[in-house]
C-alpha cells in the first residue's frame, strides 16, 4: 500500500478530518503565490492539490517550489493528460463518472498511462462526480458534461458505488471551482452512509461554517482553493480549524 492513500485510510480510521489546499498554476502567481507560500510554510495542510480545468502555466515549476518550501504531500489534481508531472508525490487518477464524455472517462487516461506507469508517482484511482453548484463552472464547460442535480442524491450514491465496484479507491464530490453553493450536506451524508471508500468533497466552500458542515456530514477530505486566490491569509484559519475539529476547544474558538 502506498504512503498517501495509506495516510488517508489511517486518518479516516482515527476519525481525523483532512484538508487539501488546491492551487491552480494559472491563478497562483506573482504576489498571490508569494503570499500563499509564506502562509503555507507556517500553516501546513494535510495535502496540497495542484491542477485546474484549463492550465497553461508550468505544473513542474510550481510543484518544485512547493516541495522546496513546504513539508507536505503534493498531489496532482489534473484537468487533462498534459498536467501530469513526475515531481508530484501522488496523482488523483480521475474518471468523470457523472458525465458521459468518453474523453474524461478513459481518453485522457490512455494518453497519459505509459508516462505515469514509468514514473514513481503514487496513483490513486478516483471516481469524480460533478454536482450542480448553482453556476456554470470551468470543469463543466471544459468536460462538456452536465452536473448531477443537487436534489438527486440517489443518482450520486449509485454513481459512487459504481466507482467502488469498478475498483476505484476514492470518491470525489465536486461542485466546481467558484461554485455558488457547495455540495449539499444531506447529499454528503447520504453518500457516506452507503459507501465504503474515503470521500473527498470540494467546490464552493468559502468559510469555516461550510467546512464544518462538510466534515459533520461525513467528508473525510475537504478541498478548498478558490477563496485562497483572493485571500491567501485565510489558509491559516482553515488549517487551524481542521486540526482542532472534534476537540473541546472547537465551539469556543470558531462558532
Amino acid at each position: 500500500m502506498n504512503n498517501i492513500y495509506k495516510t488517508i485510510l489511517l486518518k479516516r480510521e482515527k476519525k481525523q478530518k483532512m484538508l487539501a489546499v488546491l492551487l491552480d498554476p494559472d491563478q497562483c502567481r506573482g504576489s498571490v503565490l508569494a503570499c500563499t507560500i509564506a502562509t503555507l510554510k507556517s500553516n501546513i495542510p494535510d495535502f496540497i492539490f495542484v491542477g485546474g480545468s484549463h492550465t497553461v502555466n508550468s505544473i513542474d515549476s510550481l510543484i518544485d517550489l512547493l516541495k522546496e518550501e513546504i513539508k507536505t504531500s503534493i498531489v496532482l489534481f489534473p484537468g487533462n493528460a498534459i498536467q501530469f508531472s513526475e515531481n508530484a508525490d501522488a496523482l488523483l487518477y480521475l474518471s468523470l463518472l457523472s458525465g458521459r464524455n468518453a474523453e474524461f472517462l478513459i481518453g485522457q487516461h490512455v494518453n497519459s498511462a505509459l508516462a505515469i506507469n514509468k514514473s514513481n508517482v503514487e496513483v490513486i484511482p478516483t471516481g469524480y462526480l460533478l454536482i450542480d453548484g448553482g453556476k456554470l463552472t470551468s470543469v463543466e464547460y471544459i468536460s462538456n458534461t452536465r452536473p448531477i442535480p443537487r436534489d438527486k442524491k440517489e443518482i450520486v450514491l449509485s454513481t459512487a458505488v459504481a466507482a467502488e465496484l469498478l475498483g476505484m479507491k476514492l470518491v470525489y464530490l465536486e461542485a466546481g471551482s467558484g461554485a455558488n453553493f457547495p455540495v449539499p450536506a444531506e447529499m454528503i451524508e447520504y453518500v457516506k452512509a452507503g459507501l465504503s471508500l474515503p470521500l473527498i468533497v470540494g467546490g464552493g466552500i468559502k468559510n469555516i461554517n461550510q467546512l464544518k458542515e462538510a466534515f459533520d456530514a461525513g467528508a473525510d477530505v475537504v478541498v478548498v482553493g478558490n477563496i485562497f486566490e483572493s485571500s491567501p491569509d485565510k489558509i491559516s484559519e482553515f488549517v487551524d480549524f481542521t486540526k482542532k475539529y472534534g476537540g473541546k476547544e472547537l465551539m469556543t474558538d470558531f462558532i
